[in-house]
């Protein structure tokens, strides 16, 4: 049954969430005139600047707001699949004819407009997995039901790594937190987000150590959930005297051919295939599982040496001062630096509107773009900063609470989809600002400079605000 719409295209929508998104993108259109504001300049009002490009943006992204209100919430349903795939030919096309910008191939260019696709395949990929997870027959505790939507949320991933852009492709890993809140065993999650720090330091650790943490991470994990813990201690222990067994023998055998690791990894793989065929005869989902998380991330941790060596130098030296290996002042840790003495200096209350020196005069690259909530720091303070961290963290709320207003599955597992993505985009970009997260380039949700990304969040956003109106029009016809 549709609600009649006679009320108008407002009837129904959560205007606390509109009103806090307008807030949010005026504190962003505020904070970009500060950060690219040019006293000598003969015009102000030039479109030259970045902060009347970005007026336009909002005025684009206020009428998108529009027309996604004025779609009927069945079209978002019906069109998942189809936007999925036109967002994957999207980032191939990137790939294959993109403009190379910051070392990522993942633009196009028209003229001097670009747009960045994985901004809208972020779209997509949370319209397909509500979709995959919405249908009647699906249930997060069938292997194969995790599967799909795995291969949907690891194929853009993938391309997106390959367009040399991992900051925006690991955004889609923030659906983990959609697949908990569906049902998925916390156990689960955890080695899933163990297993990608170990990606992270991977190159800093033995082949031997990696592995050895990788079968505890699994096997501990899989203890947790199944609660048969006396069992996969004795098969732990059977699999460190195996290999150790055959080190020895093939020490003996023949010299020098097989390393302690080269026989851990045989015996490992060798019981993999026992443990396989008894938990799919005994119906242990959890158990296959983590078998095929363990192969996956065998499969994947020994590519991440060669991801790093193909990163620029300046990404690499990003990473290693991350980790506290390198120290590189005037270099890579150059603009995390001036970021903190920026936002540092705004004190309690901050310098005041276009009094930011180290905004002003240009200390911190990228002020207007990834690194805007410096600029709020240092002119308005831990006052402003609180603020603009409070009105995100209500919206992020906002989302989930709309999430369990309704009554389908494909309209509350979208809403937790966007809640995901905005909650990460926040904590890395707040997080690289501070210091507490790698440089990565990802934008702050409806704050930083660029027109893809605005409008991309707005229709990201509003789809969801779409299907909440819809379940409160209902209500409100019903009553």
């Amino acid at each position: 049954m549709t609600a009649d719409r006679s009320n108008g295209i407002f009837y129904g929508v959560d205007r606390w969430t509109v009103l806090l998104y307008v807030a949010i993108v005026l504190a962003g259109w505020v904070s970009i005139t500060a950060a690219s504001y040019d006293e000598g300049a003969a015009d102000v009002f030039s479109f030259s600047h970045f902060y009347m490009k970005q007026a336009v943006w909002v005025g684009v992204a206020w009428v998108t707001a529009l027309v996604v209100l004025l779609l009927d919430e069945r079209f978002y349903h019906m069109f998942a699949y189809p936007a999925y795939f036109a967002g994957l030919a999207l980032l191939v096309a990137a790939l294959a004819f993109g403009k190379e910008v910051n070392g990522a191939k993942a633009w196009f260019e028209f003229g001097s407009f670009r747009v960045q696709p994985v901004e809208f395949a972020k779209i997509a990929t949370a319209l397909a997995v509500a979709r995959v997870m919405s249908d009647y027959s699906f249930s997060i505790a069938r292997f194969g039901d995790l599967m799909r939507v795995g291969v949907v949320i690891c194929v853009p991933l993938l391309i997106i790594v390959l367009q040399n852009d991992t900051g925006s492709g690991i955004v889609l890993g923030s659906f983990l937190f959609v697949l908990y809140r569906e049902g998925l065993n916390k156990w689960l999650c955890i080695p899933v987000l163990l297993i990608a720090a170990l990606f992270i330091v991977s190159f800093l650790l033995s082949p031997l150590a990696l592995l050895v943490l990788l079968i505890l991470v699994c096997t501990l994990s899989e203890a947790m959930m199944s609660g048969e813990w006396r069992s996969r201690i004795i098969y732990l222990a059977v699999l460190a005297l195996s290999a150790l067994v055959l080190c020895l023998a093939m020490h003996f055998i023949a010299p020098g051919r097989m390393s302690l690791y080269g026989a851990l990894l045989t015996v490992t793989l060798l019981s993999l295939v026992g443990v396989t065929i008894y938990a799919f005869r005994a119906g242990l989902s959890n158990t296959l599982i983590t078998v095929a998380l363990f192969i996956a991330a065998m499969v994947f941790l020994p590519t991440t040496d060669r991801l790093f060596d193909s990163l620029k130098d300046h990404q690499q030296k990003r990473i290693l001062s991350f980790l506290g290996i390198v120290n590189d002042p005037s270099g890579a840790d150059y603009n995390v630096n001036q970021s903190k003495i920026a936002i540092g200096s705004g004190g309690f209350a901050g310098k005041g509107f276009l009094e930011g020196t180290q905004i002003k005069y240009g200390f911190v690259p990228e002020r207007h773009t990834d690194f805007i909530f410096c600029t709020v720091g240092e002119e308005w303070g831990f006052l402003g900063t609180m603020t603009v961290l409070t009105l995100l963290c209500l919206l992020i709320l906002r989302l989930m609470r709309m999430g369990e207003r309704q009554q389908e599955p494909f309209g509350r597992i979208y809403c937790y989809c966007v809640a995901a993505i905005l909650l990460f985009h926040v904590l890395v970009n707040v997080g690289m600002t501070i210091g507490l997260m790698p440089v990565m380039g990802i934008p702050l949700p409806f704050m930083s400079y660029g027109g893809s990304s605005l409008i991309a969040f707005t229709i990201l956003l509003f789809i969801a605000v779409r299907f909440d109106a819809s379940t409160r029009q209902f209500s409100l016809d019903k009553f």
